[in-house]
Formats: C-alpha cells, structure tokens, sequence
C-alpha cells in the first residue's frame, strides 16, 4: 500500500525536478511513511516525466522499494495497492521468462505489462492505482481497480499531466489554479459527495473505477476496461445459490489474509463485518485480531454486538469507547480528506483506524455488503412508496402532515425524520424518490441558498441527470435492479471507500473489502433483486447463506450504520464553529451562497422547527474545506499536518 504521484509534460517551460517530486511525495507521507522513491526521466526531445511514490510496507518489507524498473530500464511502475493474485501470476511470469528482482507484487505489472501492454489489467485481483511509464513508446498508463476501492486523480492542460493518489501533490505543483467547480458543487449539496468523474476543484478529475487513462503524442485518452452489469438470470435454487456467496466469499477473504505483517478485521457487529471475522477465523490458520468501537452516547454504540460475534469465534478481541475532540478533529478530516465529504461516518472510520493501528498494518472490513446484497433502507422504501402511491390522494395528504407534525428529534436516524423524508419524496418517481431519500438538499433547495452569480451559472443542472445515465445500461431491469446498480457507480466508490480509504490511510492502515472482491462482485450481479431486498427484508439472500455460519441475533438485529450524534453535536458542543464557518461574513467570502439563507437554515435548526442536521454538517465541512484548499492552501513541510 502506497501514495503515488507524478508529472508528464510536453511543456518545456513547466518546472519537473527531483526537488519537486520529493515535494509532492511529502503530502503523501501519511499514505506511504516507510520509504520513498522517485523516477525521473528528462533528456527526451518533447516529453519529460516523474513518477514519485511513498511506500507502506506489506508484502517484501525489505525489497520492495519503488518505482520498480524492468531489466531493461524500458518500463518503469509506481504502484498503490495490493494484488491478491501476484504470486500465481509470478508463477505464470517465471515460467515464460521473466526474472524477478523482488518478491513484491508491484513487480508483476513490470513483466505483465512487458507481455500484454494495457491487457495487463485484465489479469489483476487486487485493489490498485497504478502508473507505467513506457521509455519505448514514450507513454504513460494510469489505471484504477475495478470497483473504485484506491484513488487516483489527474489533471491535463493539454501540455501538461499531473496525477496523484490524492488531490494535494496535484494542486502543490503550482500549475493548478485553485477554484470551485460550481457542477461538483451542486452535486455535492444533494449528496453529500462528488459523484463519478467531478472533484470540488475545478480541472482536477477522477479516473473513474474500472478506467485506463494514457498519455501519449501530447494527447490523453481514457476508456473503460471493466463494469459488472446486472445479470439476475441465476437459475439456481436459493439454496445453492446461499451456498455458493459463502464459498466464493470465503475464498475472497482468503486472498486478503496475505501479508507480511499483522492483520485484523474491523468488527461492528453488523452481519458484513461479523461475516468477513467467521470467514476469516475459519481460514485464517490462526487466531483473528478484531478491532471495534463505541460512543458513550447509547443509541450510537454497537459494542454489545461486536462481543458477541467476538466471543462467538474467539477473536482476540480489543475495544475502545471513543470520547473525541470533535472540536479539533474535524479540520484534520477535513484535511485528509482533500475535498468536502460529508459522511458524518467519516468521524468513527477514523477512529477506529487509528485505534486498529496501534496493534496491526492491515485490516479486512464488511464494506460493499450493502450495496452488493440491498442493505439500505431506502431499498424498502422503494417497495413501501409504491404502496403508498396506490392510497386515494386524501389519504397520502393526511399522511405528509402528520409525518410534518412530529417532534424534532436527535436520537441516531430517527423515526421522525425517516418519515418526513420519506413522505416527502414518496410521490417522486422511483430513481428521484430514492437519491431524495439518500440525500439533503432538493433542487429548490439549493437554488434558494446560491448567490446570484451561482444560480445563474446553475440554471440548467440537476443532479437526477447524472443518475439517470448511470442506469441507462440496466433500462431493461426492474428498478430495483436500477437502483442497485446505479449506487454501486456513485455512493459506494464515491461516498464510502472514500471515507474508509481517507481515514485509514491518514492512519497509515491499509483495509481490505472482500465483499468487493470482483469475481465474487460478478457473481452476485446474477442474483435477482427481489433476492437482495424480499418483501421488507434488506439483504435476505445473504441472511439465508450466513443463518449457520453467525449467532441468531446478529442476523435479526436491525440495521445500525456507524455514524456519530451530529444533530446533537450540532447544536451543543459544535455550534461555536458552526456559528463561525457559516457566519454572514464567512458566507459572503466563499461567494457561493446568500447569507440570509445559511442563517435562516441555522435559526431553524438551533431553534428546533427543523432537524437541519445533515444539510448544515454539509455546509460545515464544505466551509472548512473552502478555507484550508481554495483560501489557504499552503506548501508542505514533512508533518505538518500528520494524523
């Protein structure tokens, strides 16, 4: 596991230097803090290019110093991830040939790309973003895993290529003026992310998972090398098919229990992390370190289970309850995170890294079980809102106000708000209805609090269009097959790896998803939807596969999420920097909303007419991001700003 960054330039006039790259390879020491290399590559006629990488050592501790060079010195690889199958592919590489100088996995893109060029990744398990540099051709290759789990950023000019793992080496460069991309903005108000390719700064792009983007002749060109359509034609029993998920998951956390040093699992109790710690305890060969955590505030503390699961496969279990200074904390997260997300989980994730990083490098986590298997409520609420839909026009009336006049309150997702949002989108059709229920700000919403220069940019965008596309290739599905599908393209590689590969790494702990494990992901898009979410039941498939392998009670157990009291926080222990982000002045400066409108969105919150809890923890972040990266954004130092 590493952090990779790098310049290609047809510019002759544009700065690339040692100095420069070992720069760009200090914001990413929290990423890499066990070695650092840099290639560099300048006397070629029209192009020049660097690849730095900072390393954190996992497999070949003693060996596996990057960039690795071929034997020739032709191709050159800066490598972030790991590849689950790199030994049977070294096997293949050393039969054909190909020497090795190390036993690190980074070393088989070398040789596989010296055999296949781009066709390499076709051959790869792993989770990765990696950068070859071609001397022969005088090309570079970026490419992305599949399902998204490892970042990789880029930005072209037409002359010059910067890229990174993260957005700071990108934007430490020079060459980049930073702005807000007002698109982003906008979709980042009803989401709580940046969906697909759109990052806050403006120029700067995601390489969308499953992607290869090359650089050649002074032109780039990205293509899609990968996507997992819905397939639900299994003609299996349901039986066979229960019987088939734990086996193939199985084999999917073996291949994550590779390593050179110590590894644990994240342990929440909820059934996908429950089940990666039986599967692993089962094969393992050893006894399994499990890390969880909790808050004292009850309703937010999932303990009890974890215990449970914990004492069920004895685990070395170790636990912590968490009393943070949420105060101090949240311009560190902020910070990690490179550009606003406002996943609230963002908060436990971190904690539990740091607290998993005390005892172990590396851990295997539940993350993807959801989106795989239909583990969200609004998948139900889907089903529900067609019933509601068919209620005589009185009835659904008498139905939004009585969910209207229900009390405020701050307990963790409560009834009270489910069901406003819920009756307040019930009568969108299904794909709007259901990012309305997984989002903040409406339309209307947002156009209110945008100053005029803004909304008049704005005047045309919204954000369904961008879902939209992202079902048009499952049309010919149900739509819950639709929704499933488009989540898995925007919330699960934009909202929740995010969040678990920002704080994790700002801990420098690397995690694992075998439920992401893209053969098992194949597999699983054959599963029918109805087979996912059955009647009101989410995840009832994978219930039934794991009903002997878990305790009775974590399969019953209602869903709980891993999130922190923000309403509460909100309007206790927060409001002082609430109150000061978001001040008229502060608003004014930013110049993207109107100041009255922040302050009306507050008074109703602090004044308990409406629980604004997410929409303002939106906005907070966004405010402290706009601070730290578009006014403030300075050169680094080695630990400046260290976890």
């Amino acid at each position: 596991m590493c952090g990779l960054c790098g310049i290609l330039t047809f510019d002759p006039s544009a700065r690339l230097d040692e100095r420069l790259l070992r720069a760009l390879c200090q914001t990413l020491v929290h990423r890499g803090p066990d070695d650092e290399g840099v290639f560099l590559k300048t006397d070629l006629p029209s192009v020049r290019v660097g690849l730095g990488v900072r390393r954190l050592s996992i497999i070949d501790l003693p060996g596996g110093h990057q960039p690795i060079l071929s034997e020739d010195g032709s191709v050159c690889v800066a490598f972030n991830g790991e590849i689950y199958n790199f030994r049977e592919l070294r096997r293949d590489l050393e039969a054909r040939g190909h020497t090795f100088s190390t036993k690190a996995d980074t070393e088989v893109l070398v040789h596989l790309y010296e055999d296949l060029g781009d066709e390499l990744v076709h051959k790869l398990n792993g989770m990765f973003g990696f950068a070859i540099w071609d001397g022969h051709r005088q090309r570079l290759l970026l490419g992305r895993d599949r399902l998204g789990v490892k970042p990789l950023f880029y930005w072209w000019n037409g002359s010059t290529l910067l890229f990174g793992s993260e957005i700071k080496p990108i934007l430490l460069s020079g060459q980049v003026e930073r702005q807000v991309d007002l698109t982003a903005l906008h979709h980042y108000l009803s989401l709580n992310y940046s969906p697909r390719e759109h990052t806050l700064f403006k120029g700067i792009r995601k390489l969308l998972p499953g992607h290869l983007l090359t650089c050649a002749d002074g032109q780039i060109a990205v293509k899609k090398y990968w996507d997992a359509l819905p397939q639900p034609t299994y003609a299996k029993p349901k039986d066979a098919i229960a019987a088939e998920i734990v086996e193939r998951l199985r084999e999917a956390v073996r291949k994550r229990l590779v390593s050179d040093v110590p590894l644990g699992v994240f342990l929440s109790g909820g059934i996908d992390s429950s089940t990666v710690t039986a599967l692993a305890s089962q094969v393992a060969g050893e006894r399994v370190k499990t890390f969880s955590i909790g808050f004292e505030e009850a309703s937010f503390s999932e303990l009890e289970y974890s215990r449970l699961v914990a004492r069920r496969f004895n685990t070395d279990h170790h636990e912590m309850v968490v009393r943070c200074d949420i105060e101090d904390l949240l311009p560190k997260l902020v910070w990690h995170s490179d550009e606003p997300s406002a996943d609230s989980s963002a908060v436990p994730t971190y904690f539990l890294s740091k607290f998993t990083r005390e005892h172990v490098k590396v851990a295997l986590s539940g993350d993807g079980g959801d989106e795989m298997f239909g583990g969200y409520e609004t998948y139900v609420a889907y089903k529900v809102a067609r019933l509601y839909r068919a209620l005589p026009s009185p009835l659904r009336w008498a139905a939004r106000r009585i969910a209207e006049a229900l009390p405020v309150s701050e307990k963790k997702v409560s009834f009270d708000y489910k069901a406003k949002r819920f009756a307040a989108g019930a009568d969108f059709d299904p794909l709007r209805a259901h990012f309305w229920w997984n989002g903040t700000f409406s339309e209307d919403q947002k156009r209110s609090l945008y100053s005029p220069d803004v909304a008049a940019a704005l005047v045309s965008d919204d954000t369904l269009r961008l879902f939209e596309s992202c079902v048009a290739e499952a049309r010919q599905h149900d739509m819950l097959t639709q929704l499933l599908h488009a989540d898995r393209l925007t919330y699960l590689p934009d909202d929740i790896l995010v969040k678990v590969d920002r704080m994790s790494m700002a801990n420098s702990l690397e995690v694992r998803t075998p439920f992401l494990d893209y053969e098992f992901v194949e597999f699983v898009q054959q599963i029918p939807a109805d087979w996912k979410v059955h009647g009101g039941q989410k995840k009832h498939i994978l219930k039934r596969a794991v009903a002997g392998l878990l305790p009775p009670e974590t399969i019953r157990r209602k869903k709980q999420g891993f999130s922190i009291p923000v309403h509460q926080w909100l309007r206790t222990r927060l409001r002082p920097i609430v109150c000061d982000a978001l001040s008229p002045r502060r608003t004014e400066d930013m110049g993207l909303f109107r100041p009255a409108a922040i302050q009306q969105l507050l008074s109703d919150h602090f004044e308990g007419r409406r629980n604004n809890g997410f929409e303002i923890w939106g906005l907070l972040i966004l405010s402290l991001w706009h601070d730290q990266f578009i006014r403030n954004f300075p050169p680094l130092v080695s630990g400046q700003r260290d976890a």
